[in-house]
């Protein structure tokens, strides 16, 4: 009878969970979302109190007070050592129990830096370098200035709001005076009386709010922003759009069937960062909380009256972009970024949360998967097919139905009987197997995990303590408490080769459904009067979820194996889970609107820390056709994470089962990735060195280009490639935008990388598109390193020559980078690498080392490709250490070849072109 329940409810999930919007809160939904809206502009409620103002070398502290409760709250403000960073913190003076603040987010504790205190009548200066705080005392402000530029103000729309605990109202007993004690406390507890404060239902579920309302508010202007931007998850555009007289973008991790786009609804990840950005310059706040969190976004612009006095006048804009962060709990922990340049204020950002780490080469090949490959014959005849066809791909993956009935760290007997085998089968071939874990924990008395989390107390619980029972995949499953480090500890161990025998540490992991993922839970979650490790609050911590979950797994892969480097893939995602694992955008759908939202979702994830991002190629849901199948693949083959993914319902769609057409472009497109693997990798390891985006927006290096600011159909890869891929159906020609250096309308020097055809204008410009053509340009002013011979692995490429392509700028100049390692261990941080300078100027292409080399390699040089070149070389002359060899040139498309320097790229060499 409970199985046919069980059925009965996961048929209904399986057609009913296709983004119903209702199953998900609106603001007006959302209590304390309802009550910070309420907040009036221009009636700020904060001031400082007099007297109490401390100032110390690093920060200075005071007192805040509520105008109307008259309630104290602890300010902190402080300049961290890191560059042009501030850090804003405000509490409750003396709160009826502490307030959650943020754990394991940031990668280290930020270093406050010395500070210089002015005090004056009505407000206060501290001085940091070039930068400043003014502060406000009444009504409370504070202003942050690099060089004397306003860059952002907190609380200048006197939004911000603090609601501090309380007892619980008792109703007065009949005839009580209401002078009495007892009634001044219902007085003070009813200061806030919308119904959703002390308790709230939502459908049919209930969250008792045992500690009533705890919200908190604060608004950020960026005076000299004219775009807003970041605050991901979102399926919308790159810039973000107005909230006015709609809902807030929403920060809340949540399990969105099939969602829909152009959508400020919140999904799978939540990273609240968000930047403003103008032409002079860049700023950005990171809001540390960790509950539901809603943002409006005010845009510069109000009306049209308001445009036309700014015209008239000469004024810029009346008031600037500004954002309001509203949490449902937690302190004010805010973080203000001063930049002054989009690469300055991401920076900024990750040296607070951290970067990704090297991946290993495979990770950045390709990866075919769906729910799910049937058995161990399934898998091992797809691998053999990508031979067959050859079609490179590093990486077989299995979802839920590998496992013995939905139990992680099982398998299957009678389709997986012999894991071991199927695995090395893969690994001969230079090829790597990824498998599912989720967090959702099967309830099965003959399940040793179920038993060892009951027995020890691991699950997370209820508010009357026990442990807490939902249903996901497996039925009914209970959830590790994650935030004990106990219970970490003992996930982790399940990976080891002790435990997790019937896996290689050479297997690596997906973590999915970990937002948590609950079917019968309010918005498909888990309920937010849930306790946690510490007595917190699943409301609490809520967006932490899937990110504890995934240090767990990291520190599983590491203990299996300390020096590999572990692959994780999750699809919840919290500031700082780039740490330990890549991002994916979650159940897209097969549809050329969620192909465009792709690149547009990336490119937010990645100025927010997440360059390893991907989508489902193909779309989760649904069967493309087969032009939009093969436009999938070319654009995921230069978005970082590059993955074939479909739901079980779906028809395969593995690249030989389309026409032969098709194929032949999908293996076109899957070829072009493999060769700029070197560039990847290299992207990859400078995102590590300096936490620079591998993805970026146009406006990341031509900051002064305002066409440029709100193109998200278009993205650089550094500042080397400039990628337009076709996703637009039927079209035979596309606009690329190639952008202004200058608000003169100064073009870049951009090369076609088929053709080494050369645009020179800023603008847009309409190329022609075919079926196989993606529309991709190298930028003139650098060199890209290229591998050509294509082999069924990218692990298998490691010794195989490269490909110097060198794109001149219009001062004949060009310079890049290569830097290679073992491609798998953690060897590189102990110096084993070669990290290699290349630079062309005056005919002459000069390689040398930076830093150390440390890293022996048999791989060489086999061509260098030069684009722009006013006229055509006689030939060149290869010099080694005062030796000098003659070198062929031949012609190369637009371009010239050098051919075969045969040269070690462990030597310093120079190239010399002879006219």
């Amino acid at each position: 009878m409970r199985l046919a329940i069980f059925l009965l409810i996961f048929c209904i999930f399986e057609y009913a969970l296709t983004v119903d919007q209702t199953n998900f809160k609106t603001c007006d939904q959302s209590s304390f979302c309802r009550r910070c809206r309420k907040v009036k502009p221009d009636n700020p409620k904060f001031a400082l109190v007099p007297g109490t103002l401390n100032t110390y070398s690093d920060s200075i502290t005071a007192d805040l007070i509520h105008k109307d409760n008259k309630h104290l709250f602890s300010l902190k403000l402080e300049a961290l050592e890191q560059s042009n960073t501030f850090r804003l913190l405000v509490d409750e003076k003396t709160p009826l129990k502490p307030r959650y603040k943020v754990q394991d987010a940031l990668k280290s504790t930020p270093k406050p830096g010395s500070i210089k205190v002015h005090e004056g009548d009505t407000e206060f200066t501290i001085n940091s370098g070039p930068n400043k705080a003014v502060v406000t005392a009444d009504p409370f402000r504070v202003d942050f200035y690099q060089n004397d530029i306003l860059t952002v103000s907190v609380n200048a729309k006197g939004l911000m709001t603090f609601e501090h605990l309380r007892p619980k109202p008792q109703q007065p007993a009949e005839g009580e005076n209401a002078e009495n004690p007892a009634a001044n406390v219902v007085k003070e507890a009813y200061e806030i009386d919308d119904p959703g404060a002390w308790e709230e239902n939502f459908k049919s579920h209930h969250d008792s709010k045992p500690y009533g309302p705890e919200a908190i508010a604060l608004d950020f202007s960026f005076p000299e922003a004219e775009v807003l931007f970041g605050i991901p998850e979102h399926a919308d555009s790159f810039a973000l759009k107005s909230t006015s007289g709609t809902d807030p973008y929403r920060l809340y991790n949540v399990d969105v069937f099939e969602y829909i786009i152009d959508s400020k609804m919140a999904l799978y990840g939540s990273v609240p960062v968000i930047y403003g950005h103008g032409t002079q310059r860049t700023a950005g706040v990171f809001w540390h909380n960790a509950a539901e969190t809603w943002v409006d976004i005010y845009t510069a612009e109000k009306n049209v009256v308001s445009s036309i006095v700014n015209f008239v006048s000469g004024s810029r804009k009346s008031d600037p972009p500004a954002a309001h962060f509203m949490s449902e709990s937690g302190i004010i922990d805010t973080f203000i970024f001063l930049g002054p340049t989009p690469l300055d204020v991401f920076k900024q950002y990750t040296s607070l949360t951290g970067s990704a780490p090297l991946p290993q080469i495979f990770a950045l090949g390709y990866h075919q998967s769906r729910w799910n490959y049937n058995d161990e014959r399934d898998v091992e005849d797809v691998s053999a097919k990508f031979d067959e066809y050859d079609i490179p791909m590093d990486t077989m993956w299995l979802d839920i139905e590998y496992t013995e009935g939905k139990k992680y760290f099982t398998w299957d007997p009678f389709k997986f009987p012999n894991p071991l085998g199927m695995i090395k089968n893969l690994t001969d071939v230079g090829r790597h197997l990824v498998v599912i874990i989720d967090p959702h924990i099967k309830r099965d008395s003959g399940y040793f995990f179920h038993n060892d989390c009951t027995e020890r107390g691991y699950y997370t619980k209820n508010r009357e303590g026990n442990d807490y029972e939902g249903w996901c995949w497996p039925g009914s499953a209970s959830y590790p408490d994650f935030f004990n480090p106990e219970v970490r500890a003992y996930y982790a161990s399940q990976y080891l080769p002790s435990n997790f025998k019937t896996v290689t540490a050479d297997v690596m992991i997906w973590n999915d459904m970990n937002e948590p993922s609950v079917f019968n839970g309010p918005e498909v979650t888990m309920l937010k009067d849930l306790v946690h490790y510490g007595n917190w609050e699943h409301r609490d911590v809520h967006n932490l979820y899937g990110h504890m979950h995934v240090m767990g797994t990291f520190e599983g892969l590491l203990n299996r194996d300390a020096n590999q480097r572990p692959f994780i893939l999750t699809r919840a995602h919290f500031a700082g889970t780039q740490r330990y694992a890549l991002i994916w955008t979650g159940d897209n759908m097969a549809e050329w609107g969620h192909l465009q939202h792709s690149i547009k979702m990336c490119l937010s994830e990645a100025v927010a820390g997440f360059s390893f991002c991907g989508a489902d190629v193909g779309g989760f849901f649904g069967n493309p056709d087969a032009e939009l199948f093969e436009r999938w693949y070319q654009t995921g083959a230069f978005l970082p994470f590059f993955r074939g993914h479909a739901h079980i319902d779906t028809k395969r769609r593995e690249p030989w089962l389309f026409p032969e057409s098709t194929r032949l472009v999908v293996r076109d497109a899957l070829r072009k990735r493999y060769s700029y693997l070197p560039l990847w990798y290299t992207m990859f390891y400078e995102h590590e060195l300096t936490g620079e985006p591998v993805v970026r927006p146009l406006l990341a290096h031509y900051p002064k280009d305002k066409e440029g600011f709100t193109i998200d159909n278009e993205f650089l890869l550094q500042d080397r490639l400039l990628v337009r891929p076709v996703t637009e159906q039927g079209v035979s020609k596309v606009n690329v935008y190639f952008p202004a250096i200058d608000d003169k309308k100064t073009g870049d020097v951009w090369y076609d990388v088929d053709t080494f055809k050369k645009y020179t204008n800023a603008g847009y410009q309409s190329i022609l598109v075919d079926s196989y053509k993606i529309p991709v340009f190298q930028r003139g002013g650098t060199i890209v390193p290229k591998k050509e011979r294509i082999r069924r692995a990218a692990t298998l490429m490691k010794n195989d020559p490269y490909t110097l392509v060198v794109c001149l700028n219009s001062a004949g100049k060009a310079e890049g980078t290569i830097y290679l390692d073992d491609e798998k261990s953690y060897n590189y941080r102990k110096g084993e690498y070669n990290y290699i300078n290349m630079k062309f100027e005056n005919n002459v292409l000069d390689v040398n080392f930076i830093g150390k080399p440390n890293f022996k390699t048999a791989a060489w040089i086999e061509r260098v490709v030069i684009a722009g070149l006013g006229r055509i070389p006689k030939s060149a002359t290869l010099i080694i250490d005062g030796a000098s060899q003659e070198l062929e040139i031949l012609p190369h498309g637009e371009g010239v070849a050098v051919r075969k320097p045969g040269i070690s790229v462990q030597q310093i060499y120079n190239i010399r072109l002879n006219f």
